[in-house]
Formats: structure tokens, sequence, C-alpha cells
């Protein structure tokens, strides 16, 4: 999926804002933000030992070219601390097709010059057909990328400056194949770091979840064309012939999405690059980092239970960035802490990193919701993952709308189709690729309205604090009236005053009942019994609060609809909710701090932003509900090459209530470049609609050199619907 976010400016805003931030904080504020508000508590914390390490002078080079095998180059950007052609380093590098002269520069800036001062060689390559690399564009984590990663593996540890020891970080497509190109073992590679990555390609990344269609498919298939189309800079690669090298990358840009659209289930397509079909592959130590807010979040917990190797796990309020960015807060100090990591695995200092609990997570005493800069809570800690601490505790889903510990009988509650339950969703991945100021328009919102318009069950009013950390499971018995049909699970908490705050979901697509690579059609009226898993949490329900489990067919606009609308019959008093129960851990409140988050100085100016907007009209007619969602206009002065970066990304939604085949999905993205007359920019659009049988693709792209037109062309794929 995604670069350092999607957006290219959407970094750089997130980078700038937390700056300010610092620079305008006092001292007791930086400690209570790092703390989550709870200053008094840290007054009883050991504070985190800092790593005495003498800073050093970093020498920049802003493009060496990496020699492939078959004549190829790749481009990278070096920092090298003073004095490492005499007494070598190790390394950290960063593999990514996000144009590291532009589009993630600032996010660059913000750890490899802090990195280098310490005593590492960093370097940040493009991936073949990418940025200033030759090569024509590929699509996600294809074999060559992997492949050309062990070379680069390989130069780097042939370097004057290095040791030998080799280390690979990154977030989100640079998160992803760190595990990938872990899993190929190069002897160079000692350690990684990967943020908000998957190990599973199908089950848990922008395409698929639970076997359902997700919205962000034609979102992040739309960017990745427009980034795609980007040409390289011609002050790196040449001004001679660069327009005729620009015209064939776009000539060589493939319709990914409709490629992803044929792989419907979980087929080798997706198994290769997924290291979970054989964690064992991956040798090295791995610290995998996450958000309660980003998508990825299950990961984390998947990896500490099935790599054999070494590993830590951190999951913190954020969504789709780095920690000592992060939003929302409180973010932290990370740098520190990925320098803790460093250190011991690739220097062999003792940082102390390795003798502290194997997971360490944010405990939400809400779940973030809009306008809200800090998530309440605090840091918790588990020594092992799984936990043997964990308990589970069941509900029954019984009949009168009521979550109870013992069933009252059965009864069968039917639901009629409603295709907008779901408004109140959020993005898939909010802010994941636009501004962090974003948020407010991405995140779930109060769930009154679509609890009103699905079937929900609640608690009695809990009497203490209920704390919970894992994946909750809600076992549904159940039938349906058609061959194809999905469920969203909510776990809702539902306060006094009725505002219901959504802790987690699950969605899944019932015909994947038994495997997500072999389907099959249900028999209407059949009852099924079917488990399905929500997504991992830390949440502490409080006492006064209900405990509320909310059940739909539908989840518009986040999941594409079935092909007919269903009827769902659940059989209250035989459905179970299941909850990871967390006991109170005393050593928690000795937990070190991770200190106040520290943004190294980036060199940019911004324009000044036109917040996103995401509107809702009704037509009541028709019972048709359009969504606009624009994303934030901003742009970005780069100082140190005088390039101007700019972005644009809106969607459209429709769907009448009453007919799954009238969604609509319209995509528009816009990216490009400026530096005095060198004004590249590319258009996309893709527009998604569908029938009861065939899902109808049709995708735009168009390229611009200043007002003329240089390129254009258009794709059309008719894509049979297979049980989704």
């Amino acid at each position: 999926m995604p670069c350092e976010d999607h957006d290219p400016v959407a970094m750089v805003r997130r980078s700038l804002t937390r700056r300010r931030f610092l620079q305008s904080a006092s001292l007791a504020a930086l400690a209570a933000g790092a703390l989550g508000g709870a200053a008094t508590e840290s007054l009883f914390r050991p504070a985190r030992a800092q790593i005495v390490t003498t800073a050093t002078k970093v020498r920049e080079i802003e493009n060496v070219w990496i020699p492939m095998p078959d004549g190829a180059r790749l481009a990278a950007r070096l920092w090298l601390p003073e004095g490492a052609d005499q007494n070598p380093v190790p390394a950290i590098w960063n593999y990514c097709p996000y144009f590291k002269r532009s589009f993630t520069r600032l996010g660059d800036d913000m750890r490899f010059p802090y990195y280098a001062a310490r005593g590492y060689a960093c370097v940040r390559v493009d991936i073949r057909g990418s940025g200033d690399s030759d090569g024509r564009p590929m699509d996600e984590y294809v074999k060559q990328e992997q492949d050309d990663a062990l070379e680069v593996i390989k130069w780097i540890a042939a370097q004057p400056w290095c040791s030998g020891a080799v280390g690979m970080e990154g977030i989100s497509w640079s998160g992803f194949n760190s595990l990938q190109v872990a899993a190929r073992r190069p002897p160079a590679l000692k350690a990684i770091i990967t943020h908000c990555s998957t190990d599973d390609r199908y089950a848990d990344d922008a395409h698929y979840k639970g076997g359902c269609i997700l919205h962000d498919q034609f979102n992040w298939g739309t960017m990745f064309w427009t980034i795609q189309g980007q040409p390289s800079d011609p002050e790196i690669t040449g001004s001679e012939g660069w327009k005729e090298r620009w015209l064939e990358r776009l000539n060589a840009v493939e319709l990914n999405l409709g490629t992803w659209l044929t792989h419907q289930t979980r087929d080798d397509f997706w198994k290769h690059a997924s290291v979970c079909e054989d964690y064992s592959q991956i040798q090295c130590p791995v610290y995998a980092i996450g958000g309660w807010v980003d998508a990825y979040k299950n990961t984390v917990f998947r990896l500490l239970e099935n790599l054999k190797a070494p590993a830590k796990g951190l999951v913190g309020p954020w969504t789709h960035t780095y920690p000592h960015t992060g939003v929302p807060g409180p973010a932290i100090g990370y740098l520190d802490e990925a320098l803790r990591w460093w250190d011991h695995w690739l220097k062999g200092v003792d940082t102390g990193i390795m003798s502290e609990p194997k997971l360490r997570l944010w405990m939400q005493d809400k779940a973030a919701a809009e306008d809200m800069k800090e998530t309440p809570g605090r840091w918790v800690a588990e020594e092992s993952w799984p936990s043997s601490r964990i308990r589970n505790k069941s509900y029954v889903l019984n009949a009168g709308g009521r979550l109870e510990e013992k069933t009252k009988g059965e009864a069968r509650l039917d639901l009629s189709p409603l295709q907008t339950v779901g408004l109140s969703s959020g993005n898939w991945c909010p802010s994941g690729g636009t501004s962090p100021e974003d948020l407010r328009i991405e995140l779930a919102q109060d769930q009154r309205l679509d609890d009103a318009r699905s079937l929900t069950f609640d608690s009695e009013p809990l009497t203490r604090d209920m704390e919970i950390l894992g994946a909750p499971t809600v076992t549904l018995e159940l039938s349906v009236d058609r061959p194809v049909a999905f469920v969203a699970v909510r776990l809702n908490e539902v306060w006094p005053s009725g505002e219901s705050n959504r802790a987690t979901y699950g969605i899944f697509n019932l015909t994947h009942r038994d495997s997500h690579e072999f389907p099959e059609a249900l028999e209407p009226g059949r009852r099924y019994k079917v488990t399905i898993k929500l997504d991992h949490t830390a949440h502490t329900f409080s006492a006064g609060n209900r405990i509320r489990v909310a059940v739909s067919t539908s989840y518009w606009p986040m999941i594409l609809p079935s092909p007919e609308p269903v009827t769902l019959s659940l059989y209250a008093g035989a459905s179970k909710l299941t909850l990871p129960m967390r006991p109170p851990r005393l050593a928690d409140r000795s937990l070190q701090d991770f200190g106040p988050p520290v943004v190294p100085d980036i060199a940019a100016k911004l324009g000044e932003p036109k917040p996103g907007e995401r509107v809702v009209e009704w037509d009541v007619a028709r019972s048709k509900q359009t969504i606009r969602h624009t994303g934030a206009r901003e742009q970005a002065l780069i100082l140190a090459t005088n390039t101007e970066i700019y972005s644009a990304n809106d969607i459209t939604y429709e769907i009448a209530d009453h007919d799954p085949t009238s969604a609509m999905i319209e995509q528009r993205c816009m990216m490009g470049s400026a530096r005095g007359d060198w004004r590249p920019q590319v258009h996309s659009t893709a527009r998604i609609t569908m029938t009861k049988d065939e899902l109808i693709l049709v995708g735009e792209m168009n390229a611009y050199y200043g007002e003329e037109k240089v390129f254009s062309r258009t794709w059309e794929r008719k894509v049979p619907r297979r049980l989704v």
C-alpha cells in the first residue's frame, strides 16, 4: 500500500505541525504529552536512560548510483558520519518507490541525519522504475524488487564506510518490504524495524478485508498510478532525453487495480511476498510498530506470536505515521528508541532494550474520535505475546437486545437490508493518504446512526472498569436468504449520554467461512455457525458505560456491497461475544518513559492549506446517499532543491439504500512538482460500478508539462464477481 503517507505533502504537514508544537511547548507540557496527560504518575516512573553517543558531523550525498547485475542503476541518497571512510560504521537503509529527492525527502530528513550523527551510514534507495532509478514501473512487491534489494544490501555492506552490518527500516511500503527482504535472509542484514506493515497481503492490506473488497483498493490504486507516472528529476538523470524517458515511464504504467480485482481470493498472487506463509524464513531480529488508528495494527501481534527470531512490538494511539510525529497523540521519543534497537543489534551495545517487556501498548480509555488531539489512556506492557495473563470472558447475545453472561433461550431476529449502514465507519486507514488534519473527517464517528439500523445487544452498565487486550471474537449462528452475504460486527462502548464509541470491528464475507482461498456459496435458509475475529485493540470500558455489539450486512462505503440485498436471520441465545480480559499489572506503573518526541529540523515552506471536507447528501425521492470527500489542498516548497510539490485527492461514493448494484466509487488524484520552467503534473481517475455479476472499472491518466497535455490513456475492464 501507501507511501509514507500516500499523499506526498501529508507527511510534510504532519512533520511541521509536530515541529511547531515542540517549539512552542513548555517542558511540563512536553512531559504531560509524552505520558498522555498522566503528569502526576510520571513523578514515580524512572526516566529512560539516555544513550550517550557523541553526535558527529554528517556528510550528505544527494545521489549515488547502485549498479544492478543487468546494468540498471538504482538511485540512492546517502548520509555519512564524518570519518566513516576511515572508521567504518553500520548502515541503515530504506527502500520504496516514493521519490527520495522529493516526496519522502522531508520525512527522511527527520530520521537519517539523526542516526548518521550518532554513528550510522544511512541510505535511501528508489525502487527500480520509480524516482530517479532506471527501469519501468512495477506492481507491488514483485520478485524483481526483492532481488534488487539483495544486491543493494551487498553493495552497502561492501562500501569502505560500512562495517558490514546493515539494518533496514520503513513504514507502509518500506515496512512491507523490510519484512519481505528479511525473509530472503541476506547475510549482511542484521535487524529491521517495520512500521504500519503487513505479513499477509490478502487478509490485511488495502485490497481485501475478511474476504470483502475494501474502498481503499480504489483509493490506493488511483494514487499508485499517479505516483508511478511521476518523472525522474532532470537535475539527477540529465535533461537530455528527459521528456522521452518520462513518456516511456507513463506508457509502462499498468492498470494494477484491474489486476488486483481479478484476484478475489487468497491465491498465489497474494501469497507471494506474504511472510506469514513461512515465518521461519525471517531469522533476523524484528521490531514491529503500529498504531490503533492505523489499518495495520494486527500485524504486530501476529509477528510477535509467530516469529522465532528475537522480536519486540509497540502499538501507540497513532495513525499511519512514525511515532515521533504520531497523531493522534501522544507522540513519543521514537528516534532514541530506534537508536537503542540499532545500537543493540548493529553495534553490539547493551542498551537494555531486549530486557524490557516484549510488547508496549497505549491502553485507550476511549477510541480516537473526531477532533481528538490526543487519545486518553496510558502505556502498559506485556512480558510476552500471546500473554498468559489474558483470560477470555464470554457474553451471550440474547433476545431483547441484551448482552448477558448467561443464555435466556433462543430466538430468531431478522434484519432487513439497508445499503447505507456504515456511514459512521470512517476510513479503513484514517489519514493514511491525506493530510493529518483530515483525521477529523476520516475517523470513525459516533456510532448511534449505524447502531439504530443494525441488530444491537447491550450489557448492563459496568460496575467497574474493564480492560481488554487482543482480538475479541463474535460467534454468530445465522442464516441468510442469498448465496453471497457479508457481515459487519462492531464492538462499541455506550456512554450514559447515548454516545456510541467504536472500540473495534470486524468484516466478514460469509462465503469465506471455511477458507479465504476456496470460498463456497451459501445455501439460502440454512443455519450456519461463524466466528468473526475483530481487529486487535487495547481498550478500557469505563464503569457506568455499556458494552454494545452491533451487527449489519453492509458497511458502506468501507466495503463494496453484496451482489443482492441480504436479509439476515440471527439466532439470539446461541450467538456470543468473547472478550480478551486483561487483569491489572502493577509493573505498568514503573515502566520507563519513552521521553518527549524529538523532531529534527527540516527545510520546507508550506502554503496555506485548505482543509478537507466530507459532505453527505441524501436524495429522499430515490433513497440515494452521496458522500463527497474532498482531501485537504496543500503544497510544500523543499528549500534544498527549490522544488515545490503539491497534490489533491478526492473521492465520491454513491449508493441507493435498497439497491446494492447502484453503488459507485470515483477517485480523483493529482500530483505534481514545480521548479522554474520544469512543471510535470499527473492527473488520474478511477471509477468503479457494478452489476450483480460484474465489477466495471474505468481508469484514466493524463500528464501535463506546464499547460501542455503530453500523455493521455484510458482503461476499461469488466471483472466477473466470484462470491464477492
